[in-house]
């Protein structure tokens, strides 16, 4: 059955995403079968098929208005695949999460007891340095006793998505889908304006990725990505989730 889902008009989240750094692997569909939601279908860009590595920062969150001290400003790092919904008013294009990082523990307890979100705290860190027209962008973190890390740098000026760009696959999904242990779906809808964004002249990914993430996204994810940018960023809203019927 398809929903036509009514959002709380309560935010469960706001705040500031800011230097969304996002590399992107085309993979094999088969390797994310498993892990579509119920109710769900992988989404496809010209028939291609793409994980993401995304680095950003959380600035000013506010859970319920509420800002939690010492959990205002931290990083994410998080891994996730591309999805559609089909409910009543259209195809809801959405993300799922295969594996999020943050710095904190309560910030991972909440999302994974509230969302059953695959959230894991670690230490965690960022560099951000822009001059003449260019950022340069890392985020990195400790696992196993091992640093891990994600950087870009930029070469000219944010601009616009161009309509029908790999850019605007990536970055024009504004659902969530999380599948819940009883093996129902959750939904929750994600606003910010449409971002700006600038090309990459040089990336890096740094990770042990069969110790992360798992041996069966070593080869698609350790290599160079399909494509990578930078994303301005944006005030955000997120609401609560309601369940999906299917």
């Amino acid at each position: 059955m398809k929903t036509d889902l009514i959002q709380s008009p309560r935010p469960f989240l706001t705040a500031q995403w800011r230097h969304i750094a996002m590399l992107n692997f085309e993979v094999d569909p088969q390797l994310l079968t498993a892990r579509v939601p119920r109710g769900t279908e992988l989404d496809s860009w010209n028939g291609r098929t793409f994980v993401s590595m995304v680095g950003f920062r959380f600035l000013d969150t506010r859970v319920r208005n509420i800002a939690v001290p010492f959990h205002r400003d931290f990083e994410e790092v998080n891994l996730r695949f591309y999805v559609r919904h089909g409910a009543v008013d259209g195809w809801r294009r959405g993300v799922v999460f295969i594996k999020e990082l943050v710095p904190r523990a309560a910030i991972a307890w909440v999302a994974r007891n509230l969302y059953n979100e695959p959230y894991l705290a670690l230490p965690m860190s960022h560099a951000i340095r822009e001059s003449e027209g260019q950022s340069h962008v890392e985020y990195s973190w400790r696992y196993r006793k091992r640093r891990h890390a994600l950087s870009v740098q930029t070469q000219g000026p944010a601009q616009e998505i161009i309509d029908g760009s790999e850019e605007e696959f990536i970055a024009e999904h504004y659902w969530g889908y999380t599948a819940q242990r009883d093996g129902g779906t959750l939904e929750y809808k994600v606003e910010h304006p449409r971002w700006r964004v600038s090309q990459v002249a040089q990336s890096n990914f740094d990770c042990d990725v069969a110790a992360l993430y798992g041996d069966c996204f070593r080869e698609s994810i350790s290599g160079r990505p399909s494509s990578a940018f930078l994303a301005e960023g944006s005030a955000v809203t997120v609401y609560s989730g309601r369940r999906i019927d299917f």
